[in-house]
């Protein structure tokens, strides 16, 4: 897989700035003018910031002219959180079988889920929203070195048959597996990396480990939104919210209280 990976020569090339910001959500220490320094330094994606930061959705009536305007109006998290989102989608380019609009909006929806969810284990919300933003790239992947087969597979899940084991079938690896070993070639931090790998397994390393918790938990939210919104959690994983140390009551009132914008995903896509 890291021959695959390495021989691919239509991979997108994550820009300088966003590998920069993913590094430095570990480090306490950077300051929002170190932050502001980073950003400014990418031309490109701090034109997309402004404009997002100007428009009626993030901007306000205050005119912002400046990523350290943008930090005071937005905030640090919130910035940061925004240019890795513009960052990324901006990188991706669409394979010919694969539909990128559906594969970002659902990949924001996973990332606002578990951003939302992380106060639940104490974990750093933007770690959270980083790894739901990328928990389907070995999915991209696939589609990119191997188009003709991915596309089998896509009309394989739509017939009903589960992703994973398709892909080992096909391939030898799955998407968790393609995404974990894309993240450590980007050489994103090791929480991003076993994150994805283990997103449908959370204690499949031998530990329980906090990220994959909380996807597991956003997808589990995805799946069953209709379910949520009655009040009934039909396949709600208890054993893995036990095993977190977690209470019932306080992951149900975590997951009814959620709410999305369709808006702010839509803010993202047509930047």
């Amino acid at each position: 897989m890291k021959q695959m990976i390495e021989q691919a020569t239509s991979l997108p090339s994550i820009p300088e700035v966003v590998q920069k910001l993913i590094a430095s959500m570990s480090d306490d220490n950077v300051t929002a003018e170190v932050l502001a320094t980073i950003i400014s330094s990418d031309q490109a994606i701090t034109a997309k910031v402004l404009r997002l930061a100007n428009s009626a959705h993030y901007g306000g009536h205050r005119k912002v002219g400046s990523v350290k305007e943008a930090l005071v109006v937005l905030g640090r998290d919130a910035l940061r959180t925004l240019v890795l989102s513009i960052g990324l989608v901006s990188s991706f380019k669409a394979p010919a079988t694969f539909d990128m609009k559906a594969y970002w909006r659902r990949s924001f929806m996973m990332a606002n889920r578990t951003k939302w969810l992380a106060k639940l284990l104490k974990v750093d919300a933007e770690v959270a929203y980083t790894c739901g933003l990328l928990h389907g790239i070995g999915e991209y992947l696939i589609h990119v070195v191997k188009p003709e087969l991915a596309k089998t597979v896509d009309e394989q899940v739509a017939a009903g048959a589960p992703r994973r084991k398709t892909e080992l079938e096909l391939f030898g690896f799955d998407y968790t597996m393609a995404g974990s070993e894309l993240a450590k070639y980007w050489k994103f931090p090791d929480d991003i990396v076993n994150a994805i790998l283990w997103q449908q397994q959370p204690a499949g390393s031998g530990a329980l480990l906090p990220y994959p918790t909380l996807m597991y938990l956003s997808r589990y939210m995805l799946s069953h939104t209709e379910h949520i919104k009655a009040g009934t959690y039909d396949d709600f994983p208890m054993k893995l919210v036990h095993a977190s140390h977690l209470s019932l009551a306080a992951v149900y009132d975590r997951i009814t209280a959620f709410t999305e914008s369709e808006a702010d995903i839509l803010a993202m896509l047509n930047h």
